[in-house]
């Protein structure tokens, strides 16, 4: 309702509340034990309308459904001369219409019906708070006054309904307007990314049949090639897809492929034959699927975003050490370092992607922590995982 805020607007909110609520306090001062409960109640509800949100923890549904509560106390328990009332009748009944608008419009569906009829309920019995104890006003008047009072709340609620009506209607053309430019991206993926990758895997096949048979060294470096860019298609056929299929149910998308530790091995042993480092991979003694899902594939984004770092930013590293194992807890540290080889030259680290960034949050989301940086002569890539997920 009012995220985003700076606390210079905040501030302001809490500048014009005050301002609202005093002056309603002033009049009291003439009559202070007869007056006090209605210029109180008054200045209170005046406050929350004008504020908002009167604090970061306490949302508007719980301020206008606390105010409505206190308004309907102040009916049955009010004390003092009923006359008095009338002169701060308006700004509550105001204040009230104004906090029903926004219960209506802004709350969330569960909560916004008991805290629209709460706050509904306090506007309309408001003019009670005189006909019960006037001695010249009776049960029927008591019922024309609460009808009369019903015709603002009605307005109010409407105006609330037909402004949610306008935020669900923007907020689904934005939708609409961002799904848009996703179909773009894939569109764009499929004609250009996807086409380029195929020509690669076209020529490393068509390369595979004109080398001699005799070349295995040679056949088996053409063979990785295609298999990495058949693996490359892959990925971008259930990006695409994805891209495609966003606001449709998770029921109706293609399952995602969910990596483990039992895929490391694979994966290293795929570096490994394209680098010249010498790789070694250490692995916990127990099962692979002992762990989590969303660790393991965590663990398995960890050490492929960190081997990749290393062929973009240090490809003359001479020996890389990923080591996975079981910590108390329970948890899962996953570590990669890349040890730069003394004949390797000296080259500075260029900024890249964001794959850190975005893996930072996958880990911290779950509950654990990433570090990276300069290990010695090379770089380290540490993370701290859970060894099973809540919930």
């Amino acid at each position: 309702m009012d995220h985003g805020i700076s606390p210079r607007q905040r501030r302001r909110r809490w500048w014009w509340a005050g301002a609202a609520a005093a002056p309603m306090l002033v009049p009291a001062v003439a009559d202070p034990a007869g007056a006090a409960p209605f210029a109180v109640m008054a200045a209170l509800a005046l406050a929350a309308a004008v504020a908002a949100r009167p604090h970061r923890r306490i949302s508007p549904a719980r301020a206008a459904g606390a105010v409505a509560v206190l308004s309907l106390v102040t009916d049955v328990c009010a004390f003092g001369k009923p006359g008095l009332m009338l002169l701060w009748y308006p700004f509550e009944t105001v204040a009230l219409l104004v906090l029903l608008e926004r219960v209506v419009r802004r709350v969330p569906g569960p909560r916004m019906v008991p805290v629209a009829a709460v706050t509904g309920t306090a506007a309309v019995l408001l003019p009670l708070r005189f006909t019960l104890h006037a001695p010249t006003t009776g049960p029927e008047d008591s019922v024309v006054a609460a009808a009369l009072a019903l015709f603002p709340v009605t307005v109010a609620a409407g105006i609330g309904l037909y402004l949610r009506t306008l935020d669900h209607r923007r907020a689904h053309a934005v939708e609409l307007a961002r799904r848009e430019q996703r179909l773009e991206v894939a569109r764009d993926l499929h004609d250009f990314v996807a086409h380029e990758i195929t020509g690669i895997v076209l020529e490393a096949q068509a390369a595979q049949f004109t080398a001699g048979p005799a070349d295995e060294e040679h056949h088996a470096l053409l063979a990785r090639v295609e298999a990495a860019g058949v693996r490359a298609l892959d990925s971008m056929d259930r990006t695409v897809t994805a891209l495609r299929g966003a606001g449709h149910r998770p029921s109706e998308l293609p399952p995602t492929r969910v990596h483990g530790l039992a895929d490391l091995p694979g994966l290293v042993d795929r570096f490994a034959a394209m680098s010249p480092a010498d790789v070694t991979l250490a692995l916990p003694d127990e099962a692979p699927d002992a762990l989590a899902p969303e660790t393991g594939d965590t663990a398995y984004r960890v050490v492929l975003e960190a081997l990749t770092n290393v062929r973009r930013h240090a490809p003359g590293a001479g020996r890389i050490a990923i080591a996975v194992a079981r910590t108390a807890g329970p948890a899962v540290t996953v570590s990669v370092v890349n040890h730069a080889s003394p004949a390797a030259p000296a080259t500075a680290r260029r900024g890249g992607g964001t794959g850190l960034a975005g893996l930072d949050a996958r880990v911290t989301a779950l509950g654990g922590t990433l570090t990276a940086g300069p290990y010695g002569p090379g770089w380290r890539v540490h993370c701290l995982l859970p060894a099973a997920i809540d919930g």
